[in-house]
């Protein structure tokens, strides 16, 4: 008798079952990045208390109980000193920022002329913005009008003088606008210097290298209040009789030539972290030492150390505070001298102030972090398939 073994072919394949509770969702990761060993969740709980501790009142005080609208220090004073909130009342006063918001802007920049900064601003974001999108079109003709053409319509409009414009002196200006501009100008001017400053560093020619390391070390080894000290009260001294440059541009030379050398190191390490043979595969093709540099070395040096640029770049944006030594009121300084104004002296007015002057700091350093990172994954093609 013949027997015949029955088979069975599968015809479909079977549905993908989902993880199991322990390895996938909320329960894995908060064992994972949580719980994971008994001194994980010993942390953990500790920081979740201090949240809950801390948290609530700051809300509390920053939003809840802050006073949003007024038009002086009666608002953001109790009755026993002379204003209008409950005794024991304690807020912050936003209402003292938002009457002092175009000063924090401008500084003392006069009213009626206010409009030339703010084109000069939207003409900033308006260039800018192209050449941080990497897909961009266009990048050569970008570039030139943010570095070459703006910079021209920056000096026409703002101090004026010309075409009919009012002048204003640099005096008068302040806020966002001067750390803006002693930022943007720092940022422009350091990192093409410090790059030529490491090349001359790590050149063969002694005489180069020689002043090139030298300026880099007595740069680095002062802090940036004396440059700016001395770049306003020592530099006049050693001038002709007669010739003298504005306090402004002063300053933007010291933070550009202080940030400069920091940079040089910077892209020092990043020219020693390149293998000796992409210098030799460079030199066997024939490349000048431009061309080498441009086409092979630096892409990948630059490309290494974009941390310690942006790190650069954030802390000299921090650092533009300091020209408050040579009376430039920058966003931190215009905000400080507005401390002084009676109508609005209260208790909670003076950390009003620094808290929203902190909250614009770390606002644009936080924005060129994140897009720091940005820039690391669009570039990071090393480990790539």
């Amino acid at each position: 008798m013949n027997t015949h073994q029955a088979t069975f072919v599968r015809t479909s394949m079977i549905e993908g079952s989902a993880p199991p509770v322990a390895e996938g969702g909320i329960v894995h990761w908060l064992r994972e990045n949580l719980f994971a060993t008994p001194k994980d969740a010993v942390l953990t709980i500790v920081s979740l208390l201090a949240l809950a501790w801390l948290v609530p009142p700051a809300i509390q005080w920053l939003f809840i109980d802050a006073a949003w609208t007024g038009g002086g220090r009666g608002v953001c004073a109790t009755v026993a000193q002379g204003g209008s909130q409950p005794d024991g009342w304690s807020g912050a006063c936003w209402a003292f920022v938002n009457a002092k918001l175009d000063q924090f802007a401008y500084g003392r920049y006069p009213l009626d002329e206010r409009w030339r900064p703010t084109l000069v601003g939207i003409l900033f974001v308006l260039f800018l913005i192209p050449m941080l999108i990497p897909k961009a079109p266009f990048k050569g003709i970008n570039a030139i009008l943010l570095f070459a053409v703006l910079p021209i319509i920056s000096l026409i409009l703002l101090p004026g003088g010309w075409f009919g414009l009012t002048y204003v002196e640099t005096p008068l200006w302040g806020g966002l606008m001067v750390t803006l501009i002693l930022s943007f100008v720092g940022i422009a001017v350091s990192l093409p210097l410090g790059i030529l400053l490491a090349l001359g560093r790590r050149s063969h020619m002694p005489v180069i290298k020689m002043l090139c390391t030298a300026f880099i070390e007595l740069v680095r080894g002062i802090p940036l209040i004396t440059v700016l000290f001395m770049a306003s009260v020592m530099l006049p001294l050693f001038l002709p009789q007669g010739v003298t440059f504005d306090k402004f541009l002063r300053a933007l030379i010291g933070v550009s030539f202080f940030a400069s050398a920091y940079m040089a190191e910077v892209v020092r390490g990043g020219l020693q972290a390149i293998p000796k043979g992409q210098y030799e595969g460079a030199d066997s093709l024939g490349l000048s030492f431009w061309q080498k540099m441009n086409l092979i070395v630096l892409p990948q040096a630059l490309k290494l150390v974009i941390p310690g640029i942006v790190n650069t770049f954030i802390g000299l944006f921090k650092d533009t505070s300091l020209v408050s030594i040579i009376g430039m009121f920058d966003l931190l300084g215009i905000v400080r001298f507005n401390f002084t104004d009676a109508n609005w002296a209260s208790s909670v007015t003076p950390i009003s102030g620094l808290i929203f002057a902190g909250f614009i700091f770390w606002l644009f350093c936080f924005g060129m972090s994140r897009y720091s990172g940005f820039m690391e994954r669009v570039l990071d093609t090393a480990h790539k398939r």
